[in-house]
């Protein structure tokens, strides 16, 4: 229906009801279909075999960059989506990757899936609010059962079972064929920042792991260096190589010859007083520098620059100063020594001074050569420990897709560590969730068990897609893992089927918990959880009005 008819001076569409939903022409509003679009992208990306390994998706941008990856969160993060149900599954994606770190290509399939089925019941005249109440019930009564009868409590973790969620977050990667390897480097480096917060809870900050990127070599030859790594060397080659114990001070702000401020005139009638200003601005410089080395600093890190004049000073008091740091770099390096992030030295006063108690400690900083670059490393951190990742590879785009791969498996351990609750992993929880599920809705009397049923049938997308990834059957595979899970919940002993998952390489069925494919059970709940809300949020859209925009040029 055209809003002009109604409104001469709004130019636009407004499509409602069912219109919105469904792909149906001539109406073709995109909602379902945009949905789908976005599904069928990343649905090929899931899995540790089959087409995932040539399936890394080649992205170029606006201004030619390519990006080459299979990481869902990442890919749809460049797709330029307009389309608003699309634009709700990106940040979907996002979401997962913020709350969990993997999982964003499961939640993204699951979501789709929910809303294909929910559109067939609008179809058949299932008003839209029953389909959302059954939806909600099914998730809740989903996570309840994933938390009461599938979880496996890891008491006491130790290397085996994290190194197992590591290798399986990496299995669908471009490292996966080395994933013995990184799943060691992985969950060394979480627990190495292992720290207690002031509530007594044991966290692992895994932002304190820095990574940094060097060409060369082979990706096994990656390590895990002790200390917080800057990847820039030091402002000056007379400043020493190591500094121990190190004071550091954090700064904001330029060291370099003070300048006028714009809008600050210094009228000057005798032209011999013009060397005392510049004289003035020189010492005004030294004065800040010998604050801080007063104060006890031996090691000045900035965000900003560092002159050359500024830079004679460090060098004659042995300190080592790096300038251009990255302010996330920054931050991280005030939060692991204790120190405090100074933007000015001003004070109540009005005066310039510079507190002690702003510099941070630590055992030792030094600068070594990795590759062709040179590095400063801040070495035994005062208030939390701190690792860095040094990642080899022949070139930009394998460095990139191995710290996405390494980011998902960090977060992946963190959470585990955390939650101390793993699931079997290959379709396990999605074939009995689905027969759970199946089973609850013949219970209801309402009109939800429609919505649970197709809820059910919705959450098997993962195992299929699974299998016809790995190009097996998928329909036989499928049955069968079902036919395990219905026994495992109707014959008391028969209760570790629960655990039975695809083994994607033989094209078989298997107890995933034995063999080691196991995923945190905060992922599967997140999944589940984010993809129903989004899927809800979809649904409950009735009412679209698309505004045509107004040419800049208009009439005098």
């Amino acid at each position: 229906m055209s809003i002009s008819a109604q409104n001469p001076d709004i130019s636009g569409e407004r499509q409602s009801g069912q219109d919105v939903r469904t792909q149906n022409p001539p109406k073709l509003s995109l909602f379902l279909m945009a949905c789908q679009a976005v599904s069928n992208i990343v649905k090929n990306s899931l899995g540790p075999v089959g087409l995932d390994k040539g399936c890394t998706l080649m992205l170029v941008d606006d201004i030619g960059d390519v990006t080459i990856t299979n990481d869902g969160a990442t890919i749809l993060r460049m797709l330029e989506v307009e389309h608003p149900a699309a634009k709700v599954l990106v940040e979907l994606a996002e979401l997962q990757d913020r709350e969990v770190g993997d999982g964003t290509t499961s939640v993204v399939i699951v979501a789709a899936e929910l809303l294909k089925r929910a559109n067939d019941l609008v179809r058949n005249k299932i008003h839209p609010t029953s389909i959302i109440s059954g939806y909600r019930l099914a998730m809740r009564e989903a996570c309840k059962y994933i938390e009461e009868k599938l979880v496996t409590k890891v008491e006491k973790l130790g290397k085996a079972p994290l190194i197992n969620c590591a290798k399986t977050s990496m299995s669908s990667k471009l490292i996966s064929g080395d994933s013995d390897f990184f799943a060691n480097l992985v969950v060394d480096a979480v627990l190495s920042v292992k720290m207690t917060n002031q509530r007594g809870e044991i966290k692992y900050p895994i932002k304190g792991i820095n990574i940094l990127k060097a060409h060369g070599q082979s990706a096994k030859d990656s390590y895990l260096l002790n200390g917080y790594a800057l990847n820039t060397g030091r402002a000056a080659q007379g400043m020493p190589l190591r500094v121990s114990p190190a004071k550091i001070a954090c700064l904001d702000f330029n060291l370099q010859k003070t300048k006028m401020q714009l809008g600050v005139q210094v009228v000057v009638n005798d032209p011999r007083e013009l060397e005392k200003i510049r004289q003035r601005e020189a010492d005004m410089t030294k004065e800040r520098i010998e604050k801080l080395l007063k104060a006890g600093a031996n090691v000045i890190l900035t965000t900003k620059g560092i002159d050359d004049m500024a830079l004679k000073y460090f060098v004659e008091a042995g300190a080592i100063a790096v300038r251009r740091v990255r302010k996330e770099d920054m931050r991280h390096v005030a939060k692991a020594t204790g120190a405090t992030l100074v933007t000015t030295f001003a004070d109540m006063e009005g005066e310039e001074t510079f507190d002690p108690a702003h510099l941070g400690s630590a055992d030792e900083v030094v600068e070594e050569r990795i590759a062709d670059d040179d590095v400063v490393l801040i070495k035994g951190t005062k208030t939390s420990s701190a690792v860095s990742l040094i990642l080899r590879g022949a070139n930009d785009y394998m460095l990139d897709e191995m710290e996405r791969a390494l980011h998902d498996s960090l977060c992946i351990v963190k959470r585990t560590l955390e939650s101390n609750t793993v699931v079997a992993g290959g379709g396990a929880v999605e074939s009995a969730l689905s027969v759970y599920l199946e089973h609850l809705a013949t219970t209801l009397g309402s009109r939800e068990q429609l919505a649970i049923a197709e809820f059910a049938d919705a959450l098997l997308i993962i195992p299929k897609v699974l299998a016809v990834n790995a190009a097996k059957d998928a329909t036989e595979l499928v049955a069968k893992l079902r036919a395990y899970h219905h026994t495992a919940q109707t014959k008391a002993d028969k209760k570790h089927y629960s655990s039975m998952g695809l083994d994607l390489v033989n094209g078989t069925i298997r107890n995933n918990l034995e063999a080691g494919v196991i995923e945190p059970a905060m992922s599967k709940v997140k999944i589940i959880q984010f993809a129903t809300e989004a899927a809800i949020t979809i649904l409950r859209i009735d009412d679209m009005i698309k505004l045509v925009k107004e040419d800049g040029q208009g009439d005098e």
